[in-house]
């Protein structure tokens, strides 16, 4: 199976029976397989992923409509809570802690259908701008193997690089996002204070971090931004 251009050629498939959800996923968890070495993914989803994957596939079979991320496979940087599913900021601090509750973008994402495949490496705490700086070793920047992929979004980064998902979410204080995007060469997003809420982040610095998303084109990553953007009652901050 090819890998997918854009959200919009994949929706296309979907919709004209030329792939499924399933398939997907299956394909990047080869591609995950494939690329372990890259070190890109602390952590994979893969029986979860597999079975919503079935799960949207039923429901777009039945006739249902579908959601504005339906099917898309997104990765979290590891400093993102996801409920029920460990979070650690790359540090052996909070090894084996499990989120009790998800960050709001993450329930947005969910209630428009994204399927999350893991949590991806970071530099400790989000504290680094190579991805050098991780409890569970660097991250590999998949052009040149010898060089950083930047950070603090490294992991991030090259999952989208190496194609290892179509989106994924980082987070970007000084620069955690744009660097790294620029060190992989594929599109990076931080987007203006307040236009996403912090609600289960783990933050570098509260007044200035915000949730960043990586992809590779900027159509994907407006489509994105749509969804997890806006009003959230549990963070006053947000426009």
């Amino acid at each position: 199976m090819p890998a997918f251009s854009s959200i919009e050629q994949y929706h296309a498939q979907l919709l004209e029976d030329k792939t499924t959800c399933h398939q997907a996923v299956e394909h990047y968890l080869q591609r995950i397989n494939d690329s372990s070495h890259l070190n890109a993914f602390i952590e994979v989803y893969a029986d979860e992923a597999l079975q919503r994957a079935i799960a949207l596939d039923e429901k777009r079979k039945n006739g249902s409509p579908v959601g504005k991320l339906h099917g898309v496979v997104i990765a979290l940087k590891d400093v993102i809570c996801h409920k029920d599913h460990q979070v650690s900021a790359s540090s052996n601090i909070l090894k084996n802690f499990t989120s009790v509750y998800s960050a709001t973008a993450v329930e947005k994402l969910l209630a428009e259908e994204a399927i999350i495949i893991g949590r991806t490496n970071c530099d400790e705490f989000a504290m680094g701008s190579t991805n050098e700086n991780s409890a569970y070793g660097k991250v590999l920047n998949a052009l040149d193997e010898t060089r950083v992929p930047g950070g603090s979004s490294g992991g991030s980064a090259v999952a989208v690089q190496a194609g290892l998902c179509m989106v994924s979410l980082g987070s970007d204080t000084g620069g955690s996002v744009r660097q790294p995007a620029d060190f992989c060469g594929i599109v990076g997003l931080k987007p203006t204070y307040g236009r996403i809420s912090r609600y289960g982040l783990i933050a570098y610095a509260s007044s200035f971090d915000q949730i960043g998303i990586f992809g590779s084109n900027v159509a994907d990553v407006a489509k994105t931004l749509e969804v997890i953007s806006g009003p959230d009652e549990f963070d006053s901050t947000v426009s």
